[in-house]
């Protein structure tokens, strides 16, 4: 992918414009290192697509393959080149929010992409004890309704499967009402109100779940247009 110009915006999209290669880039900042990793956050990539995007990645001094010791695969590291893109990322996202979140589909609420997120979302030291089962069931699908998170002080883990023990916190709504949560778009307070969302469990966690079950990045960015001085093309 070539532009053939020495424009600094041509020359980080030969870098950056390949289809899923920002998204790729999103899952290693956000801690995602191992090849399955990264494929639970991204969905639909193939694995040789996703191979061959990380292969270029390597060339490009975006990211660094290092070998699990001990094991078969790989683990993947961003470079700092790669690292010193998070505010980018982060900017596309706030303009995301604005200008582009009147193409959200319902099938874009994906229920194992939020999973995902809500497993990094757990702040293990906000929860006490030595083990957590939080219960999700999503009301809105017709298979795999049920999901758990495992919460211990080591790791948080999503399983598909009972993990036949007492449950501390229940969930019950739909995925787009825990996503816009979340996200920030909606509170808990609201979606409970409104009969949306059905809570129940410990009284001791579910009264703090905003403090253990941390919002996404996003959910303190303007939901509205903001208006700021900027540069112009022609002063970069």
């Amino acid at each position: 992918m070539n532009y053939n110009q020495f424009c600094p915006i041509a020359k980080a999209a030969e870098i950056l414009g390949e289809r899923w290669t920002i998204l790729i880039l999103r899952e290693l900042l956000m801690g995602g290192r191992r090849f399955s990793t990264l494929q639970r956050g991204l969905g639909d990539i193939s694995p040789a697509l996703l191979t061959k995007r990380l292969k270029q990645l390597e060339e490009q001094n975006m990211v660094i393959r290092r070998r699990i010791p001990g094991q078969k695969g790989f683990e993947y590291f961003p470079t700092e080149a790669c690292e010193s893109l998070l505010p980018v990322l982060f900017a596309l996202g706030e303009w995301g929010i604005i200008w582009a979140k009147n193409t959200i589909l319902d099938q874009d609420f994906d229920v194992e992409f939020l999973m995902l997120y809500l497993e990094r979302s757990i702040d293990r030291e906000k929860i006490k004890g030595q083990e957590t089962i939080i219960k999700f069931r999503f009301s809105d699908l017709e298979e795999q309704r049920d999901w758990w998170l495992v919460v211990s002080p080591e790791k948080s883990e999503v399983c598909i499967k009972d993990p036949g023990k007492d449950i501390d916190v229940y969930f019950n709504c739909t995925v787009q009402t825990l996503s816009d949560i979340w996200m920030g778009d909606r509170t808990y307070r609201d979606a409970i109100k409104n009969g949306d969302l059905m809570m129940d469990g410990d009284p001791s966690l579910t009264r703090t779940v905003t403090t253990w079950l941390r919002p996404g990045v996003f959910a303190n960015s303007p939901r509205e247009i903001v208006h700021s001085e900027s540069p112009s093309l022609g002063a970069l």
